[in-house]
C-alpha cells in the first residue's frame, strides 16, 4: 500500500510540473489553467457571489490556504483581474476543482500590490480552488445579502475558535488574562495613572511584537528585535478608530498612560489570510507587549503611521 501511495504521488508530482504538455488552457494574459473535478452544481455567472476553497503555493510550499480556517468569497466578473483565478470563475461550476499557474513575467506587468517577495523573474506559483456554494445577483440584492450573512457567520466561528486557540495558549502556560469585548485577551502588568486611553483620543505606545512561538518580528524600544530596522521612536495612532491593527485599536481603551501590559491578538484582528510577508504568515495570532506613554488629542486630518508588524 506504502509503494502504491508513492507511485500516486509521483504522478501526480509529474502532471503538475508538465502542466503546459497536459491540457491545460490559457487565458488572454496566460494563466494557465485545469479543471481537475467536474462539479454537478450550478454555473457561475456574472455578478454572481461564490464562496470556495483556496491554496496558493511556491514550488513546495504553501503560501496561503483557506482549508480548515476560512473560506473565501467574492464576485463574479466578465473579464476577472489580470492574471488570476478570477478570469475563470465563468467557466465553473459549483463542484469543480480546478489548478491555475501563474507566472512571475506575466504578473508584473500589471500588479498593483506588488510582486509577492518570494517569487522571482521566470518563476511560477500555482493556486487550487474548490467551488463551494454561488448566489446568484439580481435585482432585489437577495444574493448579495446572502452572501454576506454566510461570509458573516464563517467569519464568527473562526474567531471563535481563534479565541479558543489562544485559551488554550494562555492555560497551558498558567497565564491570567482577561478577554476584552469577546475580541483580545489582556494582561495587564502595570495600571497606569495618567490619561486614559479612550476613543478618538492619539495615543503613543511603546511596542514589541511577537508571535506565539517567541519570535519577535518588530519593535520600536529594542533595535535586535526588529525584522527591518527603523528608528525606535513612539507609535501613534487613533485608539477606535485608525493607525493600527483592528486589536490594538480596540484593546487599547483599557489602558491609560503609565500602563504596561500584553495583548494576545487573534489573526482575524491583524494581519489575517494574507499576513505581512515575510515576518507574519497568514492567519497567524500575535503578542504584543505595550506601553502606553502618551494620550492626547487628536490632531485634525491626522494621518496616523503604519500599523506595528513587519517593520514601520
Amino acid at each position: 500500500m506504502k509503494h502504491s501511495n508513492l507511485l500516486i504521488a509521483a504522478i501526480a508530482a509529474l502532471f503538475i510540473s508538465s502542466c503546459g504538455q497536459m491540457g491545460f488552457e490559457k487565458t488572454k494574459s496566460g494563466l494557465q489553467y485545469k479543471i481537475v473535478k467536474s462539479g454537478e452544481g450550478e454555473k457561475l455567472q456574472q455578478g454572481d457571489f461564490v464562496k470556495f476553497q483556496y491554496k496558493l503555493t511556491y514550488k513546495d510550499s504553501v503560501v496561503m490556504s483557506t482549508y480548515g480556517v476560512l473560506p473565501a468569497f467574492d464576485q463574479v466578473d466578465s473579464v476577472g483581474r489580470f492574471h488570476d483565478f478570477s478570469e475563470i470563475l465563468t467557466k465553473l461550476k459549483v463542484g469543480d476543482s480546478v489548478v491555475t499557474f501563474q507566472f512571475y513575467d506575466s504578473m508584473q506587468k500589471t500588479s498593483q500590490f506588488g510582486m509577492p517577495p518570494y517569487l522571482k523573474k521566470g518563476e511560477k506559483q500555482q493556486a487550487t480552488l474548490k467551488i463551494l456554494k454561488v448566489y446568484k445577483n439580481n435585482a432585489t440584492q437577495a444574493g448579495r445579502e446572502a452572501a454576506f450573512a454566510d461570509y458573516q457567520n464563517e467569519l464568527n466561528l473562526f474567531k471563535e475558535r481563534e479565541l479558543n486557540v489562544i485559551q488554550k495558549y494562555l492555560d497551558a502556560n498558567k497565564i491570567a488574562a482577561k478577554k476584552l469585548n469577546n475580541s483580545v485577551y489582556v494582561v495587564m502588568e502595570k495600571e497606569g495613572t495618567g490619561r486614559s486611553a479612550d476613543s478618538g483620543l492619539m495615543v503613543g505606545v511603546k511596542y514589541s511584537g511577537k508571535s506565539f512561538e517567541g519570535k519577535y518580528f518588530d519593535s520600536n524600544v529594542d533595535s535586535t528585535k526588529q525584522t527591518m530596522a527603523h528608528p525606535l521612536e513612539t507609535f501613534y495612532f487613533v485608539s477606535k478608530k485608525e493607525g493600527a491593527i483592528q486589536g490594538m485599536l480596540d484593546a487599547i481603551t483599557a489602558f491609560k498612560v503609565g500602563s504596561k501590559g500584553t495583548l494576545y491578538v487573534p489573526s482575524s484582528l491583524a494581519y489575517g489570510p494574507q499576513g505581512s510577508p515575510p515576518v507574519i504568515k497568514p492567519y497567524e495570532n500575535l503578542i504584543f507587549e505595550i506601553e502606553v506613554v502618551e494620550v492626547k488629542e487628536a490632531p485634525a486630518n491626522q494621518n496616523p503611521g503604519m500599523p506595528p508588524g513587519g517593520g514601520n
